[in-house]
């Protein structure tokens, strides 16, 4: 009786099995390592897929911006019944390595790749009689781009002991550029106590300056795709040396004033002495003239006078004067 029933379990088991087995799943095999690419040229990402293929059998290329989730890709091509259907923004640089895609590869190639290519490109398969995965692969793209030509510039107070801060940056440039400075010129670099360079910010700080410390300084930006560079002039000054000018010229100014004026006051005096002596403007009598009722009587007496004197002297007045003279015998 139990070699009868043993039997029956075996194939009772066995018909279970089968009753549960879902079939054969989709899987997608994609690099694990994130690919690169220099910018335009041609980036192959590989994809390739194991599953019964019918004419259910879909699949879809999407691409992901960086930082953005999975659920926001945007499609680029799909290829469902037999037919290839590029779409969206990379359509006419969007191609399968092998079309129709049904021997188990399904790599895309896309030509000419731009900066805004960098992101996540998800392979996916999609086989109605394969439910039990999802059928999904991740590619990280990375184009390569050479650093752009950098801007430098300066800020700090660029005097004798002050600090200034010199900073370079690209626009451009993937991966990131790493950042370099140098002195031109025969002068010695700055000692490293007095300088810290940040390669990743790209600046340079500066401190203790002297006058030692001006001159032409470089920035290279550089990555694996090439390099760029910029240049700038630092000119430190001292400020004792402007006060002392600032004295200096204040001094001859000084000096300068007090010449006109000294030669203003001397030509003045020169021209008083030389100019005639001049009737007060505010009336016209003199010092020895007469008040109007004075100068009239004036005039008679002295009238009188002339004519006595003009007039010859009489007997009588003669005699008369004789006789009041002393007799001297």
């Amino acid at each position: 009786m139990a070699r009868l029933l043993r039997p029956l379990l075996c194939g009772a088991l066995l018909g279970f099995i089968c009753m549960t087995d879902p079939g054969p799943a989709v899987e997608v095999h994609v690099p694990a390592e994130p690919l690169s690419a220099p910018v335009g040229q041609t980036a192959e990402l590989t994809c390739s897929y194991s599953t019964s293929v019918t004419d259910t059998f879909v699949l879809e290329w999407s691409f992901v911006q960086p930082g953005k989730p999975i659920s926001e890709s945007h499609p680029i091509l799909y290829f469902t019944s037999g037919h290839l259907y590029p779409t969206g923004s990379k359509a006419k640089r969007a191609s399968l390595l092998q079309n129709p895609p049904t021997a188990g590869v399904a790599t895309l190639k896309l030509t000419d790749v731009h900066p805004s290519d960098t992101g996540t490109y998800v392979c996916h398969v999609n086989n109605p009689p394969d439910f039990y995965t999802n059928g999904l692969g991740l590619i990280n793209l990375t184009v390569l781009v050479p650093p752009s030509n950098p801007s430098c510039s300066q800020t700090g107070q660029i005097s004798v002991g002050g600090s200034a801060a010199l900073r370079c940056s690209s626009s451009e440039g993937a991966p990131r550029p790493v950042y370099n400075w140098a002195r031109l010129g025969s002068s010695p670099t700055p000692s490293a106590g007095s300088m810290m360079q940040d390669e990743v910010s790209g600046q340079l700080i500066l401190t203790n300056l002297s006058l030692a410390s001006s001159g032409t300084y470089r920035c290279v930006a550089t990555n694996q795709m090439g390099s760029a560079s910029c240049e700038l002039t630092l000119s430190v000054t001292d400020p004792s040396k402007g006060r002392v000018a600032g004295a200096v010229i204040g001094a001859l100014l000084g000096v300068l004033f007090l010449s006109i004026a000294a030669f203003c006051l001397i030509r003045f005096q020169k021209d008083r002495k030389k100019r005639p002596t001049e009737a007060y403007g505010g009336s016209d009598l003199r010092e020895d003239a007469m008040a109007p009722g004075l100068s009239e009587q004036s005039s008679v007496r002295a009238d009188s006078s002339n004519r006595l004197l003009e007039r010859p002297p009489s007997a009588s007045t003669v005699t008369t004067s004789k006789s009041k003279l002393p007799m001297v015998v």
